[in-house]
């Protein structure tokens, strides 16, 4: 006999609001991220506006995607702004020396860039170069996207054909500088944050959401040398300055750890299990990080933001190790389907979080194959999870004596839930990490009453199955009916290694 699991959701006691910027993406000069992923060229047979492939701009827009980091990652500590502008043919190359070694011939820049997130109706999120750049590089930078009216860089983006600012709020001041982005030390990076964030200008109308490199993975110290620094200080003009808005945060989820990443698609129950355990840790990193920052802001006016998280597998057979291109399974949609959860149970800190990496490049939403393009099984959980958007999150309790395995020595709870409301409907999303038995789960669903409006689960026989250019919907969301409903009680029966979405329309009515 199934054993049942139960939760109650309170659907009239809310929570803070799930942004919809923790459903962001990150595109990096990497393998074949931007060059065959985001950008073709404008001479290519592949349908394009200005280079960029509309089918990839089409997919992306069914996400509703909400932000996009860029141009990286380690690539954006070795960028420097001003090749990638003007004419193409006058732009000088580089070499990618982080990613594969190779040539770079910065036909994709600042404007090409900034074109992309408005075909995707995107905000851009721009990570500058702090590692093996200037103050003032960054500093013009800023105006030169965002300053109207008329100065030097003013002058020049005009020169570049584009007359009015664009609008951005997300600036990265520097990216992993305890690695990639320079190898320095908390506090000598801390006091570069407030020298950078200082000439991070708002320029007219224009706020900048300024994001200081945070730590990686459990370094508490880190965040605790960026908090103590942060401030709020006056300076001799008499205005008072906030050097950076939010800190940010790497995790990465492996098989086993950094140097046994484990392939994609061939993997025992244990290695995923292992995975499962590895990705739920994701949960305790941002509470321990969280409260650090509590000690220096106690109000959470200062954001976490997760801009590099998914799954990292060995590359692909065959392809060039420094473009890490991965495949993409059910696994790895059941570990965003996971980190989405623990984003929503701390969305009073979690401003924004960013998938590595949209397309082609790990756990990406999109694999291009020449003119081709395929969904993977990650894409379809963005896409069920869209109602979270911008939505009150709702307290789930549960109580999960059945949802319990023991995984090298540390605890993993094999049902995930969370729920939230928006426009008198709410969604409910349910994940099954058991990679062998069903889970009945009862919902005790308490406040308000409701009818079940839909619902959608995503799952496949294996899963290592994933989704190809000869075969596309592998793995894709089908129509979900394992429920009933009675009264204020919703019994759903989740089968093995699933993600399932149910979506309810909720009266105003108290129930009994």
């Amino acid at each position: 006999m199934t054993a049942v699991t139960r939760a109650i959701i309170n659907l009239d006691v809310k929570g803070p609001v799930i942004s919809r910027h923790i459903y962001g993406h990150f595109a990096e000069h990497l393998g074949r991220c931007i060059y065959g992923g985001f950008y073709v060229g404008e001479d290519s047979e592949i349908p394009n506006d200005q280079g960029i492939r509309l089918d990839v701009v089409e997919a992306l827009r069914g996400l509703n995607i909400p932000n996009l980091r860029w141009p990286g990652g380690c690539f954006a500590d070795e960028y420097h702004w001003r090749d990638g502008i003007g004419p193409k043919a006058e732009r000088p190359r580089m070499i990618n020396t982080h990613w594969g070694d190779v040539e770079e011939n910065n036909h994709f820049g600042t404007h090409e860039f900034l074109h992309l997130c408005e075909l995707l109706g995107a905000e851009p999120y721009i990570s500058g170069n702090v590692g093996s750049g200037t103050v003032q590089e960054m500093s013009q930078w800023v105006e030169y996207i965002t300053r109207d009216g008329d100065s030097p860089m003013v002058a020049l983006r005009k020169q570049n054909g584009r007359e009015e600012p664009w609008t951005i709020q997300y600036w990265g001041i520097g990216n992993e500088t305890w690695g990639c982005g320079g190898n320095m030390r908390p506090e000598y990076y801390a006091d570069l944050a407030r020298q950078f964030g200082t000439y991070c200008r708002d320029h007219g109308e224009n706020r900048l959401y300024r994001i200081a490199s945070g730590a990686n993975v459990d370094d508490y110290a880190w965040t605790e040398a960026l908090m103590k620094t942060k401030g709020d200080l006056g300076c001799g003009c008499g205005r008072r300055r906030n050097f950076f808005q939010a800190v940010s945060l790497h995790y990465y989820t492996y098989e086993h750890h950094h140097f046994k990443k484990g392939k994609a698609t061939e993997f025992d129950l244990d290695a995923y299990y292992l995975t499962m355990a590895n990705a739920q840790r994701m949960d305790e990193l941002i509470t321990r990080h969280s409260n650090v920052m509590d000690c220096y802001d106690p109000d959470k006016k200062t954001g976490l933001v997760v801009d590099e998280w998914g799954t990292w597998w060995d590359v692909e057979p065959g392809t060039n190790p420094g473009f890490l291109y991965q495949q993409n399974t059910l696994r790895d949609a059941l570990v965003a389907s996971l980190h989405f959860d623990i984003f929503h149970r701390h969305a009073d800190r979690v401003v924004m979080a960013n998938i590595a990496q949209t397309v082609n490049v790990l756990q990406a939403m999109i694999l291009t194959d020449g003119d081709k393009l395929i969904l993977t099984p990650t894409y379809h959980v963005f896409e069920m999870n869209k109602g979270h958007h911008d939505a009150v999150s709702l307290p789930v309790h549960v109580a999960s004596p059945n949802a319990i395995r023991e995984v090298d020595g540390k605890t993993l709870t094999t049902l995930s839930v969370s729920a939230s409301t928006k426009d008198g409907q709410a969604l409910i999303s349910l994940t099954n990490l058991d990679a062998e038995a069903t889970q009945s789960v009862e919902l005790d669903l308490r406040g308000l009453e409701f009818t079940v409006a839909g619902a959608r689960i995503l799952t496949s026989p294996a899963l290592h199955d994933h989704n190809t250019a000869e075969h596309l919907d592998v793995v894709a969301p089908q129509p979900f009916q394992s429920y009933e409903h009675s009264g204020h009680r919703l019994r759903v029966e989740l089968p093995a290694h699933s993600f399932a979405t149910v979506q309810l329309d909720v009266t105003a009515e108290a129930t009994s």
